[in-house]
């Protein structure tokens, strides 16, 4: 018998066992009464959205996702997490010119510098890039990302020329920073949809950051890489990857972002025991981060105050649990930056989401039709994948005036476009 005939039968044997009548089961669902007696008796498939609830209900930690859904696989994204070919590709800086010591040039960057050889008294302009990094970060929250991925990509190869070029006492703190250009890059290359040259532009950060003497930034860009697969629905790998990322000699803050990361793959199996215990062991090791006092960039997000708690919400929704992650996610959302419009629109659609699946429709599209507004000047794949949740979830309540005057605009959003 298939995972999806399965389901029907064990969701109504739980539901008997426990006393529910079918009326009462689907009140406390929010669904359609019709809907949940067709699939228990195996006449119509089960989304992943009502597994999920199912299996919040009854305590099965992912128990009745497990019969809907393959393992490692999530029916709500279709993006590819593939990892990118080996050898050198479109996206690289040219590592192993910079990564040999006293080269002192790349090959064939295609820059025009001038001709002239960057050192040591060329300094004065490792700060400029940094403040153009941290103003690109600002300038990503309300840009889209394929206008930024050009300079970006320009931006990373002119510091890593830099640090090719400069005397051994300058060359660390170039590559540093060009890792931290890298890793930026590789994040806007996956909000445009393109999850190889995220993976790229990530594993180039991590070596461009050992070259540069730090040998944590390389454990963060496992974090990185297990966004990917988080969104490509794999959460084994995600958790895998996760993992080893907190060991104990790593700095507390990637610890943390990588307890986060962990607490999201469990969170799509619906496993929530481990789920709680991961987001637990984040929110005590991002308590006690200092990282925001540093001189160096902020590894991670900069405009979410509370990670852990921001990331609770998230996963209470794929736990099943809307209501609980509405409540979260309300609190947070209200404490973003009002200029951080692409923050405000990811975890914005999540918490529209998580009102229309605990039923209060009216608001969810109020908080959705403020988004789709901004959507235009901040286009992100992985942002539309809540979108098209939200698309589903809001297809149960057709009757509703408020739903039917939403549609045109989530169209509009989901329309195949460029990002």
């Amino acid at each position: 018998m298939s995972t999806t005939l399965r389901f029907g039968p064990e969701l109504r044997r739980l539901r008997v066992e426990a006393g529910l009548t079918l009326t009462e089961f689907s009140a406390a669902l929010n669904y359609d009464k019709g809907h949940i007696s067709k699939v228990e008796r195996g006449e119509r498939s089960t989304s992943l959205e009502l597994a999920r609830r199912c299996d919040a209900f009854f305590g099965a930690n992912g128990d009745l996702q497990g019969l809907v859904v393959r393992p490692g696989t999530d029916s709500d994204s279709d993006s590819g997490t593939a990892e990118p070919p080996g050898g050198p590709s479109r996206w690289l800086v040219g590592r192993r010119a910079v990564l040999s010591a006293g080269t002192g040039a790349l090959i064939d960057l295609g820059l025009n510098l001038g001709n002239r050889a960057l050192s040591s008294t060329d300094d004065p302009l490792l700060p400029s890039f940094r403040m153009q990094f941290d103003q690109l970060r600002k300038l990503g929250q309300s840009t889209a990302p394929k206008v930024l991925l050009p300079l970006l990509e320009t931006q990373t190869r002119m510091i890593a020329e830099l640090a090719a070029d400069a005397r051994s006492s300058g060359r660390a703190p170039a590559l540093l920073l060009a890792s931290r250009f890298a890793e930026f890059t590789g994040w806007m290359a996956q909000e445009a949809g393109d999850s190889d040259a995220a993976l790229g532009w990530t594993g180039e950060a991590a070596e461009l950051a050992r070259a540069g003497g730090d040998p944590y930034l390389g454990s963060y860009a496992l974090v990185r890489r297990a966004l990917v697969t988080m969104y490509g629905g794999d959460a084994a790998g995600t958790v895998a990857l996760a993992r080893r990322a907190q060991s104990s000699e790593l700095p507390p803050r990637i610890r943390g972002l990588a307890a986060q990361r962990e607490a999201q793959g469990h969170a799509l199996v619906g496993n929530e025991v481990d789920c709680l215990r991961s987001l637990d062991r984040a929110r005590e090791l991002l308590a006690g981060d200092d990282a925001r006092t540093g001189a160096e960039p902020v590894i991670g997000t900069t405009h979410v105050s509370d990670p852990a708690a921001m990331s609770t919400g998230w996963c209470l929704h794929d736990l099943g649990r809307p209501k609980a992650a509405a409540e979260v996610l309300d609190r947070e959302c209200r404490r973003l930056p009002p200029h951080a419009l692409r923050t405000r629109a990811r975890y914005g659609f999540r918490r529209s989401l998580a009102h229309a699946a605990s039923g209060e429709v009216e608001h969810a599209c109020a908080i959705a039709k403020d988004l789709l507004g901004v959507m235009p000047a901040v286009p992100s794949a992985t942002v539309n994948s809540d979108v098209r949740r939200l698309a589903r979830e809001l297809s149960r309540f057709r009757s509703s005036r408020a739903v039917r005057d939403l549609q045109p605009a989530l169209a509009r959003v989901l329309a195949p476009a460029h990002i």
